[in-house]
């Protein structure tokens, strides 16, 4: 009887969560999916049934393969900078020469992860203006009078504009979890490499990046599922443009909804969207054997 007592409080306590999640995640997903087997629009009871005809429309037209390549770009600049750079940087600011700053070196670089990012891009909009932007005037003012680059008006540029901007609000908040990793990493293990003669860059590869592992593999997810979710930069910055370059599967799917009225459509981009961040997850928590330590 105690035993099916504890079984119930269990449940009651559990209870919230699986009714939460079931009201709020999960039948919406399958709402979506229904939806993306549907021709339809936003202001009209009528519905017509198409089966996969929306993810065919999706896949058959050439546009799909800049948008995946756009995302998949910010997803391979953004492992390497807010999982790999961010652990540099953290394991930096645990350096005993540093500690003195470091409370100073982790407000400033945490700070833009806490700005909304509409105002972070409609900052760093003005800033990449060619006419008026600082970076063009600061350009001119060291020299280079003739050097005017459109940077989000350049169908080259406007992508690398939009991660990079990216990168910068969010390194200072995986640093900071990569940094919580490393401090629970044993002293000893240091003071041992440092007996024998292992400078600051081999204590790195060889104590830091093996012992830090779980906090990189939690960074890691986020930043690969926040790649392919992405939308506000890109929709504040650019809209997509110019031409489309920087258009990737969030502002497709909002494209199809809210300015073609395809909301069949756009239930697929969004179905689509979660199957991709689904496998990946799964994929970096398989390869790196989660939770087994």
């Amino acid at each position: 009887m105690k035993v099916y007592k504890n079984k119930k409080i269990i449940f009651l306590y559990l209870a919230p969560v699986i009714i939460g999640l079931a009201v709020f995640v999960y039948y919406p997903l399958l709402c979506s999916i229904k939806d993306s087997l549907y021709q339809w629009v936003s202001y009209s009871a009528d519905r017509k049934w198409v089966g996969f005809n929306n993810y065919i429309q999706i896949f058959s037209n050439k546009q799909i393969w800049i948008i995946l390549k756009n995302n998949v770009l910010y997803a391979v600049i953004s492992v390497i900078c807010q999982v790999f750079l961010s652990m540099v940087l953290a394991a930096c600011l645990e350096e005993i020469f540093m500690r003195r700053f470091q409370r100073f070196f982790r407000t400033i670089l945490f700070l833009p992860s806490l700005i909304s990012m509409s105002v972070i891009g409609l900052l760093w909009k003005c800033i990449f203006n060619p006419n008026t932007g600082l970076l063009n005037t600061f350009i001119h003012a060291i020299g280079f009078e003739n050097a005017t680059p459109m940077w989000l008006g350049d169908a080259t540029l406007a992508i690398f504009c939009c991660i990079f901007v990216s990168q910068w609000q969010y390194v200072g908040y995986c640093m900071l979890l990569d940094l919580v990793g490393i401090q629970k990493i044993p002293a000893e293990l240091y003071e041992s490499a440092k007996i024998d003669g292992a400078g600051s860059i081999k204590r790195f590869f060889y104590i830091t990046l093996p012992m830090g592992k779980e906090s990189m593999l939690v960074t890691a997810i986020i930043t690969v599922i926040g790649s392919f979710k992405i939308f506000t930069e890109i929709q504040i910055m650019t809209g997509g443009g110019p031409g489309r370059a920087t258009e990737v599967l969030a502002t497709a799917m909002y494209r199809a909804a809210f300015i073609n009225d395809e909301m069949g459509v756009a239930s697929a981009y969004a179905i689509i969207i979660f199957v991709i961040t689904l496998v990946l997850s799964l994929f970096q928590m398989k390869i790196s054997h989660t939770g087994e330590e």
